[in-house]
């Protein structure tokens, strides 16, 4: 039974969100009216298994958003820009200060969302060491503003703010999520205390079990729950599928797609970008001519006919087709240098195997410099046993899979964090003061369409350093049962199964 303050908790969002709900969604896949019947559960394999608890403040916020679990004051529209979520509203009342004013939800452990517990859940976030990478550089402050509304405010002016609040590490949990009051804090727990669609009852290993939540802002989900597990290797994802034991297998191995009945294939651009780093501090590639000859030899249109086999794009820039806004801004890189010609210049090339397409795009990487004159040793190593020599400087290139609006949905971040010479994740170790002016006037720079023009710019500046080499623009393929309907084909990798999905 749904009480009549329930039944206004539905109805309000239909009229407040109607581009939102179909941002990703096909038509046919919007969520079930109050009172429907109970659909089937949904079986769904995933990648990559949770690493730390299920807490939202590392690599498994992904998880999360992409189960229907959790979420945001905000989330991404389909061209990038802040949408509602938690939040129905917002507004701007200075350079540092915004206004939030939220809906009518409730958390999935009964209690209401109010000022105070959202503005609680985003002073633990800024608490949490590391720092989300939504946070990255920011720091913020909310407090709760009468019945409904939320202010925070940042030490810096952020534009983006609305954008940077979309980031699954910015999940708002229920004051359950973090303990009593006087606990030592630590990473909060999103069991039951979210506020998405499905809720998670039981983790065991390799599998989680999700229960609708009936209670939900948007309307009852149409499936009565999901069965989720957690399958690294990628053939055996193809292979539920085609055999039936899964309704819905992420990241499916282009080398499998073809295995598939196409029926059961479902494709779309991404905002990840495949590509080759190279060390700009120590080594051979500390000389831009010999960084300008790596570029030279690559040719990304045979990776993407060879490995991708037609699954992605040819490497354009930083950011590819799926930021759509993009190709009609892109600036030609200047300054480059000229390239030498390699003689016999001994380099190590290294990738993880994570994403079973990289080692084979290594390999290809590694004839093509091989072919210009190098000597390239190539080292292989699952994710977690590379990520920190890579950001030491150990190998003089890399090649990574990086979504680059992931992190906030802001370009100027990735490009912050990535190739600046305060960056966390600066694979390349590039620090060039043109490329630090470029990406702090981006910083500075408000309006969407201006912001974008910098972003662009900053690009240009990175490219023109010949620091990284766009390899291929990447497609997400999800293997999915003909008789499924409503998964989320996300661009930002963010989402995969909402309150529409059914079967």
């Amino acid at each position: 039974m749904f009480s009549s303050r329930s039944a206004v908790r539905f109805l309000v969002p239909l009229v407040l969100l109607p581009g939102l709900s179909g941002c990703f969604v096909s038509p046919d896949g919007q969520s079930s009216s109050r009172g429907g019947t109970s659909g089937a559960r949904l079986r769904v394999a995933l990648a990559f298994p949770p690493a730390e608890n299920f807490s939202p403040y590392g690599a498994d916020a992904t998880l999360l958003s992409r189960l229907g679990v959790t979420e945001g004051l905000t989330a991404l529209d389909a061209n990038g820009a802040a949408a509602p979520a938690l939040a129905r509203t917002w507004s701007r009342e200075d350079d540092r200060t915004w206004r939030f004013t939220l809906r009518e939800a409730t958390f999935q452990d009964g209690t209401d969302v109010t000022p105070a517990a959202v503005a609680a859940a985003l002073t633990h976030a800024t608490k949490a060491r590391p720092a989300p990478t939504a946070l990255a550089g920011v720091t913020l402050s909310a407090e709760p503003d009468g019945d409904s509304g939320v202010r925070i405010t940042t030490a810096e002016p952020d534009p983006v703010l609305p954008m940077r609040l979309a980031g699954p590490s910015l999940a708002i949990l229920s004051p359950k999520a973090y303990g009593k009051e006087g606990e030592r804090p630590g990473a909060p727990t999103p069991v039951g205390t979210a506020t998405g669609p499905f809720e998670i009852t039981e983790v065991n290993g390799g599998s989680a079990t999700l229960d609708r939540y009936d209670d939900y802002w948007s309307g009852l989900a149409h499936a009565s729950g999901i069965d989720a597990r957690f399958v690294k290797d990628g053939t055996a994802r193809a292979n539920a599928v085609r055999t039936g034991e899964v309704d819905i297998a992420e990241a499916i191995p282009v080398a499998q797609a073809t295995t598939l009945d196409r029926s059961t294939l479902k494709e779309a651009g991404t905002t990840r970008t495949t590509s080759l780093q190279l060390n700009t501090r120590t080594g051979p590639f500390k000389d831009p001519a010999l960084r300008a000859a790596a570029r030279r030899a690559i040719d990304s249109s045979a990776l993407v006919k060879g490995v991708f086999e037609g699954y992605a794009d040819p490497g354009a820039g930083i950011f590819g087709p799926a930021v759509t806004w993009a190709e009609s801004k892109r600036v030609k890189p200047a300054g480059r240098a000229k390239p030498a010609r390699p003689v016999g210049e001994p380099i190590t090339l290294a990738t993880y195997d994570n994403r079973p397409e990289l080692p084979e795009v290594a390999q290809v990487v590694q004839q093509q410099l091989q072919k210009a004159g190098f000597m390239v040793k190539l080292e292989v190593r699952e994710y977690s046993r590379l990520e920190s020599d890579a950001l030491a400087g150990k190998f003089d290139a890399f090649i990574g899979a990086r979504n680059s609006l992931l992190d906030t949905g802001d370009p100027v971040g990735v490009l912050g964090s990535d190739y600046t010479c305060d960056g966390g994740y600066n694979l390349a170790r590039l620090c060039d003061k043109r490329v630090d002016r470029a990406v702090a006037e981006a910083v500075r720079t408000d309006g969407t369409g201006e912001r974008q023009d910098a972003a662009m710019a900053a690009e240009a500046a990175i490219l023109g350093a010949d620091a990284v080499v766009p390899l291929a623009h990447q497609q997400v393929v999800v293997g999915v049962s003909t008789k499924v309907r409503g998964v989320l084909l996300d661009p930002y990798e963010r989402a995969l199964v909402g309150a529409g999905t059914r079967r």
